[in-house]
């Protein structure tokens, strides 16, 4: 809810930087495919290797970057099923190589087998969470709900990282894992609900 009453402050914020960007004539698109690079690249490079400030400031940069290309998109009226496939798609490859990178560390450095489990566990929870709801609308349902979307899942795990590595309190990556882990799971649980309940009618007819 406060994303979606936050969302007209920020695009007021937003929509002059858009047509900036567009006036220089950059695509949505490269800036989908650049923002996914630098996420990544941030979060492989970094993680692994124990520095999760430097890792998370990096990250956080080509974050903006996913933020401006459905503006960009917006303001040169150029969106459409490309643009919201490839940006969905690379979503993906962002959020896995942050969980991904995470579990590294815990693989290697971090030698931690729980927290390294609970970290895959995050990567693929959380693309169960989009795969229910992208599958729902294919079949004509809608699961737009859940207490854990993607955005949240990224601030999260983006804030207690980084504030594990300012503060050297590597706690507070497990409060986040695990508090995802929980939060996911009960996203994923609510939208199985919301789609049975509108299947079972249909089931029901037949």
């Amino acid at each position: 809810m406060l994303g979606i009453h936050a969302r007209p402050q920020i695009n007021r914020v937003v929509e002059p930087i858009a047509h900036a960007i567009a006036r220089l004539g950059i695509t949505p698109d490269a800036l989908t495919i650049v923002g996914t690079i630098g996420v990544a690249g941030g979060a492989l490079g970094f993680y692994p290797r124990g520095k999760f400030l430097a890792g998370t400031l990096v990250i956080t940069a080509f974050v903006f970057s996913d933020l401006m290309d459905g503006a960009v998109a917006r303001v040169t009226g150029s969106s459409g099923p490309w643009g919201a496939f490839l940006d969905s798609t690379l979503d993906r490859v962002g959020d896995g190589a942050v969980f991904g990178a995470l579990a590294l560390w815990y693989a290697g450095d971090g030698n931690n087998t729980t927290l390294c489990a609970v970290a895959l566990y995050d990567l693929v929870a959380g693309v169960v969470t989009s795969y229910s709801k992208a599958r729902a609308e294919s079949l004509g349902m809608s699961a737009n709900v859940g207490i854990a979307e993607r955005s949240e899942r990224l601030i999260a795990v983006l804030a207690l990282t980084g504030l594990s590595g300012i503060f050297n309190a590597p706690v507070l990556r497990a409060i986040a894992l695990w508090g995802l882990a929980v939060l996911t799971t009960i996203t994923v649980v609510q939208r199985i609900v919301v789609v049975r309940r509108q299947s079972h009618p249909r089931a029901m007819s037949t």
